[in-house]
């Protein structure tokens, strides 16, 4: 049975544990039944609140979820206390003492509570948001922690003094409460529709909740409170009020808002390091008070001292994890800026980057003797023909996908060794590394079935488009008996002016170029450098037909 479907059923639970707690402190006589009713009743009160809480988990994701995981927490923690209180009055049969060994988990169980409201669980997470709110989680509990140590437990352990103990605990709760309410009202404020109504729900009961506890606190530091008296109704009525939130929530889901909001977790990330620094000033402080026995201040300057070390120890890891975290994102950064974000192959600054290393170790090659098949570096420019007409006639973006297409193509037709570029435009860039200028052509001539030999399907109409491209390649280094004599910049004009002779050609073919077969005097040679332009050297082509296209 799906209980987020009946919210009626868990209303109607709630309201008769209130009246039958209203009843049984109206009638029953003070003894052990009145004991036992008065403490089963706020148990099964919590029990709905955790059970309520629990079921929102199922179902949510990311922070929603985290956020009811928090209550369930918080909730639980209170059972326990309920719990330990029961096995005193009701298995010892003893009053319970005061101070109470579980009035920790009872201060405690707020803080996952409050740490669940400033995830802010109304706004739907951004991506950008980081992972390390576990360890500022963890600083919070450990400072709330150690504000108990500090100002409660020396009342209760090291000078054991009932009076300073209960208005110890009792002025940090009220400022713990007080927190809870600050934040509800802000949340109120910024929030709007469910959430907003969820939130006013939970102001409220958390409102009733510090006036119960109140009532009840001084009840108890007088000595005039037990199981079933009139000052525990508000207190069950405040326990009912958090299973009305519960059920409030009941597939509440974050909202999808249009404004980017501020990232939460950099205000609890202040927040934990506000906690931190306030750590050396305690312990100041603990130190100059004179007021204290000695006891009490060598305590609370060792508590102060194994929290810092406890802090420094979480800071320690969440800058580990950070650091991590930030060469990730480094790498990420580094890999898009060298990635055309439109069809994910690298782009000219890619190129820019590792060509020198490229031209460096083919030159290598050539001057140990490297195998003759493995030693070239081949560049082919290839160009999608009428590129235009497809943005003109079928929009822009039928032309991204087009190259898109395009280059998974021209990726399936060359080796894992080569590097495919987006030059620009409809304009692609192939390095072939590590390969040998006579086998060029067949290449080429794969990237040329790869492209033609299949229609390309536009996504929006279905219709089958067949286009071809156009190649150019050049060799490098261009002269093998003098292979530094002309740059790769040169090589790359030679491949760029086979690509045009192509086009003029009738496209859907490849034109290589190459170094013409007659002896070249050393004197031509030297003509050969980087000054002169590529039209000046001498050159033979070789043509490679597409699929369709006769061989020339």
């Amino acid at each position: 049975m799906d209980l987020q479907n009946h919210p009626k059923r868990w209303i109607a639970v709630i309201v008769f544990l209130a009246l039958a707690q209203t009843a049984v402190s109206a009638l029953v006589p003070r003894g052990f039944t009145l004991t036992l009713l008065a403490d089963t009743i706020p148990f099964l009160l919590m029990l709905c609140a955790t059970l309520a809480f629990a079921t929102s988990i199922v179902g949510s994701t990311g922070r929603a979820r985290l956020f009811w995981s928090l209550q369930t927490t918080g909730w639980g923690l209170l059972l326990c206390t309920q719990v330990l209180w029961m096995v005193y009055e009701l298995v010892l049969r003893r009053e319970v003492p005061n101070p109470f060994v579980g009035d920790v988990l009872l201060f405690l169980s707020e803080v996952p509570v409050l740490a669940g409201l400033l995830l802010q669980p109304h706004v739907e997470a951004h991506r950008s948001e980081d992972s390390f709110g576990a360890v500022d989680f963890m600083l919070l509990l450990l400072w709330w922690l150690y504000l108990y140590l500090f100002f409660v437990i020396p009342w209760q352990y090291v000078v054991p003094n009932e009076a300073l103990y209960g208005s110890s605990y009792n002025q940090l709760a009220v400022i713990e409460e007080s927190v809870s309410v600050i934040v509800l009202g802000a949340l109120v404020y910024r929030s709007s529709g469910r959430w907003r109504r969820f939130y006013v729900f939970f102001l409220g009961a958390e409102v009733v909740s510090c006036a119960s506890d109140y009532v009840a606190n001084r009840a108890i530091d007088y000595h005039i409170f037990y199981p079933g008296s009139w000052y525990e109704l508000p207190y069950i009525c405040g326990l009912a009020l958090f299973t009305v939130v519960a059920v409030a929530g009941f597939k509440l889901s974050p909202e999808k808002l249009s404004a980017p909001q501020k990232n939460h977790s950099f205000e609890v990330a202040r927040l934990a390091m506000m906690a931190v620094l306030s750590l050396p000033v305690m312990a100041a402080w603990a130190y100059l008070d004179h007021s204290n026995p000695p006891a009490i201040t060598r305590f609370r300057i060792l508590v102060t001292l194994g929290t810092m070390l406890l802090m420094a120890l979480c800071v320690f890891v969440k800058q580990h994890r950070l650091g991590k975290a930030l060469g990730r994102m480094n790498q990420v950064l580094e890999e898009a800026s060298v990635t055309d974000p439109l069809t994910g192959v690298r782009n000219r600054r890619f190129f820019d980057a590792t060509i020198e290393s490229d031209v460096a170790q083919t030159l290598r090659s050539y001057a140990d003797g490297h195998d003759p098949r493995t030693r070239d570096l081949v560049f082919y420019l290839i160009d999608a023909d009428d590129f235009k007409e497809v943005n003109d006639q079928y929009g822009h973006d039928a032309g991204d996908q087009l190259l898109v297409e395009m280059a998974r193509r021209i990726s399936s037709a060359i080796r894992h060794s080569d590097v495919l570029v987006r030059w620009g435009g409809e304009e692609f860039l192939v390095v072939s590394r590590y390969t040998d200028r006579s086998e060029a052509a067949t290449l080429a001539g794969r990237v040329l079935t790869a492209v033609g030999e299949r229609p390309f399907i536009l996504p929006r109409t279905g219709e089958a488009l067949y286009k071809t491209c156009s190649i150019g390649w050049a060799a490098f280094p261009w002269l093998q008996q003098a292979a530094d004599a002309v740059g790769y910049h040169e090589v790359l004009s030679l491949a760029d002016r086979g690509l045009l002779e192509a086009k003029q050609a009738g496209k859907n073919r490849a034109i290589g170029t190459l170094p013409s077969d007659r002896m070249l005097a050393a004197s031509e040679i030297a003509a050969a450098a980087p000054s002169v332009p590529p039209g000046a050297l001498p050159v033979q082509t070789l043509c490679t037909a597409g699929p369709g296209e006769p061989a020339t």
